[in-house]
């Protein structure tokens, strides 16, 4: 038997390029097949204050300046799953967040609530 490396990791550690900068940039290779997961649309981004502690968690009733409004998609695209922040009148992106471990946190006072790590 042959253990064949997984290519789009190895090419990945090899490029040092971030999975946000890997992501857009196979936008624009439109022999990769894109799968919409799910679409939230009028979604709202706040900025996030300080937490109290780590293990108390983030809590949306905390959460007052909002920043953002639009549509939220789970995106995959070759091997690379990621949340889009898209605008809803131009379709432009106004963030990306590839889920990876410690990418997307749950919010402990509501089910519908949750935090992106954007980088």
């Amino acid at each position: 038997s042959y253990l064949v490396p997984a290519i789009p990791n190895l090419i990945r550690e090899m490029s040092n390029e971030s999975d946000t900068a890997l992501f857009l940039k196979s936008l624009q290779d439109p022999d990769i097949i894109e799968r919409v997961r799910v679409t939230i649309k009028n979604a709202h981004v706040f900025k996030l204050p300080p937490r109290q502690t780590v293990s108390v968690g983030w809590r949306g009733a905390d959460w007052k300046e909002k920043v953002w409004q639009g549509t939220v998609k789970v995106v995959e695209r070759s091997d690379i799953t990621a949340v889009l922040l898209v605008d809803k009148t131009k379709g432009s992106i106004f963030a990306v967040c590839p889920v990876r471990e410690g990418s997307v946190d749950r919010c402990v006072d509501s089910s519908r609530y949750f935090v992106l790590r954007i980088e």
